[in-house]
């Protein structure tokens, strides 16, 4: 007797460590929303380099177990494996790394070629602002307001940075709303794309950018971080790692160094990153109605920022004589998705002239776009932290 009383409190003590015993109707939910991630990246190509990564950590940090029994197995146990890897994200470690990469496989050509086409990355950042004043209107803090703001950069680096410095506790909600959408670009800029523009202005064909001198390309990193770090030093761990990854390109003497940045190193981070993102959207600290609405704030800002950069370049061309006029198709691309938005800008040009080729074109506003997210989230951190 004694011993099948025995057998059956073991049997109870295996079944209260499940994760059937501990599953609830969130961990679910988030089940779901990890495997349509994971959809997502291999039926439809959506980013399948952040997607499946993310998609496959939340799947990971939505495994259900007794919490209380001390297994330090979850992303939020101290000591645990999944936690000590999630330090490069709370602690902004990943981000500059990823942009030292980002900068490594960057040709700012297109923009040291045609300047003005920095103004339209500038443009494309009132999403982030914009975005901030509506949080402060549905009673966020200005920190928080400030790190769903930086979402309509479409950054996912910048928005986990900024965030991991000054609203910890919402950046499982901020990271996966900013890959989100950077993912659903294709889905999400083409159809504003369109109500913005006429006919006759998607057909607009640019001038061929001039040959930038290996010389200029040198001097950019250098003079972009001096300029703009001089001017919000506070921006200095990604716009530095950003310009000094683009001096290991341009240099012609450091390529071990560059390819390492935009391979091996970039890939690694990635995947760290994008796993422990995901791990972190636990559904006891996620699904809340907070996170719901980042997700609202966070589209309407990436919506803005498309609409910004459109109407811009409409407003811009006013003062530019013919020939000199700029395609307003390729002002979505001042997000900093790169080359998502670049190429999106391409595609839908095609549609209507399958001539005009505006992907180099678009590549100005886009590079431009991420110098001016990081410049953004320092201009906040500045004012905020």
């Amino acid at each position: 007797m004694n011993t099948l009383l025995t057998l059956g409190d073991n049997l109870k003590t295996f079944w209260d460590y499940t994760g059937m015993a501990n599953a609830t109707f969130g961990h679910i939910i988030m089940i779901l929303v990890g495997l349509f991630f994971i959809y997502l990246a291999i039926s439809k190509e959506y980013e399948p380099l952040l997607l499946i990564p993310i998609g496959f950590g939340i799947l990971i940090g939505n495994i259900p177990f007794n919490e209380a029994a001390g297994l330090q197995i979850g992303i939020y146990e101290e000591g645990s494996v999944f936690n000590i890897l999630y330090q490069g994200v709370v602690q902004g470690w990943y981000p500059p790394l990823i942009f030292l990469g980002i900068g490594a496989m960057t040709d700012f050509s297109s923009l040291i070629s045609n300047p003005k086409l920095f103004l339209i990355g500038a443009a494309c950042q009132f999403g982030i602002f914009g975005a901030y004043v509506v949080a402060l209107q549905w009673g966020f803090a200005p920190n928080e307001a400030a790190s769903i703001g930086i979402i309509g950069g479409a950054d996912g680096p910048t928005a986990i940075f900024l965030t991991s410095k000054l609203a910890p506790q919402l950046l499982g909600a901020v990271a996966i709303s900013a890959y989100s959408y950077m993912a659903l670009v294709p889905v999400i800029q083409p159809p504003f794309m369109k109500l913005l523009t006429t006919k006759k202005e998607r057909v607009i064909k640019m001038k061929t950018p001039r040959v930038v001198s290996q010389t200029e390309k040198i001097l950019f990193p250098i003079v972009g971080l001096l300029l703009t770090t001089f001017l919000v030093p506070s921006g200095l761990p990604l716009l530095g790692m950003l310009f000094f990854g683009n001096l290991l390109k341009e240099s012609g003497v450091t390529r071990r160094l560059a390819e390492t940045a935009r391979g091996p190193l970039i890939d690694t981070i990635t995947i760290l990153l994008g796993l422990t993102v995901g791990a972190s959207t636990q559904a006891t600290t996620f699904l809340r109605w907070e996170s719901m609405k980042i997700f609202i704030i966070g589209a309407f800002s990436f919506v803005v920022a498309t609409c910004a950069g459109i109407l811009f370049v409409k407003l811009f061309n006013l003062f530019l004589k013919e020939g000199n006029k700029i395609n307003p198709l390729i002002g979505n691309s001042g997000v900093s998705a790169v080359p998502d938005s670049a190429r999106i800008s391409q595609v839908v040009g095609l549609e209507y002239d399958n001539t005009n080729y505006l992907l180099m074109h678009a590549m100005g506003p886009n590079v431009a776009g991420v110098i001016g997210s990081a410049v953004a989230a320092g201009i906040m951190l500045g004012f905020l932290y």
